[in-house]
């Protein structure tokens, strides 16, 4: 019999396969990162007051509207000037705009969409809405910012344009802050947590760009700094930034998108040497269940790709935030939208492009054309009325397919819900149900613990959850 300590109670959540958490055995099969597909560019920071280094981008959402927050500073232009802080808005994610705000002056004139702009906090001004349900509506808008100097400054705001110090005191002082320090509610935990930049020394006196986590119950106190720890076998990387969020579909696991910096690496195409940094930059991926603990790919979620602008110093920063978009193509599901820098360091404007990938598609269980299996481990899930099924967030080839049992406590197939029994999709959809011979109304399993065992050929599974289609 399973243990109960084994035994996760999904309820109705969705289960991500994004790691080996969930999963018991593998067989013919692997763990793939996914790649998001370049779209259009949502902005370009040809203002004034921005230029050729406006990075530390935010997107947000707040009633029914986007915000990207970001820094606007120029190096070597003929437009130099102090840094400021910015915000663009979107009533679809995908278009952009820069409002009239007529709140800070610039050059004589408050025509402009600057919403900050005094020293060090506008260097790396870092916004969000607190979603902590004892917020008043005077500091629904909170965000951070500074360097390692005056330490990390709180900020409040009723309605994100309009901000003020929420104290005379840093909030966090242990780190070096030159860099996108961000921080947020989380609702699961019901805590606020920080994460930040902090150089780690290594054995040999070499010391990395890295992360650390702080956590707060109001905003104003907070835990002594801790490492991110990360599985054993993957080679120790600089993380310029660490976009890290609650997954917005599944907001109990974490997702970052970390700027990974390889110093000293120079292209022909960096006309700066940037900024007597050298460097070259891409995007990574990594996720934790516990908000401490990473799983970090290696390999680049976003690379430089065909553009040179994007293999000079710095580029390929993904901003902080998770926006879904209606797909391109006509008639299929939603999509993630996420922001990439390039042109930074140029000598033209920054521009921030859209980039877009499947819900839930970072990472998948993937099995070649030969085909595969994996087991998940025990689980409970809760019933959604008579109806409720096993939903899979899945693609595969025409000739490819997914079959699935239903293990009980015994370890045995459970009758009516065995391999022999099941009915093979072939499909590519966000939530495709499992069917058995007998149907697909799972509700008389709920509460039960049970195991999935499915076998694949040329698919992917992403994620599932137990529910009403």
């Amino acid at each position: 019999m399973t243990q109960s300590r084994h035994i996760k109670n999904l309820g109705k959540s969705r289960e991500l396969l994004w790691d080996e958490s969930p999963i018991a055995e593998m067989q013919g099969v692997s763990l793939v990162l996914h790649h998001p597909t370049p779209r259009n560019v949502a902005i370009v920071h040809d203002a004034p007051w921005e230029g050729n280094v406006c990075i530390y981008h935010t997107v947000l959402k707040y009633n029914d509207k986007y915000r990207m927050y970001y820094r606007g500073a120029a190096y070597k232009m003929a437009t130099e000037h102090p840094q400021v802080t910015c915000v663009a808005e979107s009533d679809d994610g995908i278009t952009w705009t820069k409002p009239d705000l007529g709140i800070i002056e610039f050059n004589g004139s408050k025509h402009n969409n600057i919403v900050w702009m005094e020293e060090p906090a506008a260097h790396n001004f870092t916004p969000f809405v607190d979603s902590n349900p004892e917020c008043t509506e005077e500091c629904r808008f909170k965000a951070i910012g500074g360097d390692d100097k005056s330490g990390l400054i709180l900020f409040t705001s009723p309605d994100g344009y309009q901000w003020t110090p929420a104290s005379d005191k840093p909030i966090i002082t242990d780190g070096l802050f030159d860099s996108q320090n961000l921080a947020f509610y989380d609702n699961i935990r019901q805590c606020y947590v920080s994460y930040s930049r902090k150089m780690q020394p290594l054995l040999n006196s070499f010391s990395l760009r890295a992360v650390q986590r702080c956590v707060s119950t109001d905003m104003l106190h907070w835990s002594r700094p801790e490492w991110l720890s990360f599985d054993d076998g993957v080679p120790e990387m600089e993380l310029y930034t660490n976009a890290i969020i609650p997954y917005y579909r599944c907001p109990e696991v974490y997702v970052g998108f970390p700027k990974r910096f390889t110093r000293g690496r120079g292209t022909k195409y960096d006309k700066y040497g940037g900024a007597g940094l050298p460097g070259v930059s891409d995007g990574i991926f990594m996720s934790s269940r516990d908000g401490l603990h990473f799983n970090r790919w290696p390999e680049a979620f976003v690379r430089p790709g065909l553009q040179h602008e994007r293999w000079i110093n710095r580029n390929n920063f993904t901003a902080w935030g998770l926006v879904e978009t209606p797909s391109d193509i006509a008639g299929t599901p939603n999509e993630i939208s996420l922001y990439s820098i390039e042109a930074y360091y140029s000598d033209a404007p920054a521009r921030m492009r859209r980039m877009s990938i499947r819900l839930d598609g970072f990472v998948s269980v993937q099995a070649p054309y030969k085909g595969g299996s994996f087991t998940t481990k025990y689980m409970t899930f809760d019933s959604d009325g008579d109806d409720t099924r096993l939903l899979l967030n899945a693609s595969t080839s025409g000739a490819g397919g997914i079959s699935c049992e239903i293990i009980g406590e015994d370890g045995a197939p459970v009758p009516g819900f065995t391999m022999d029994e099941s009915t093979l999709v072939y499909a590519d959809d966000i939530e495709i149900p499992m069917e058995w011979k007998n149907g697909s109304n799972l509700s008389e399993l709920a509460g039960k613990p049970i195991a999935l065992r499915f076998q694949m050929s040329d698919a992917d599974i992403y994620s599932y959850r137990f529910g009403k289609l």
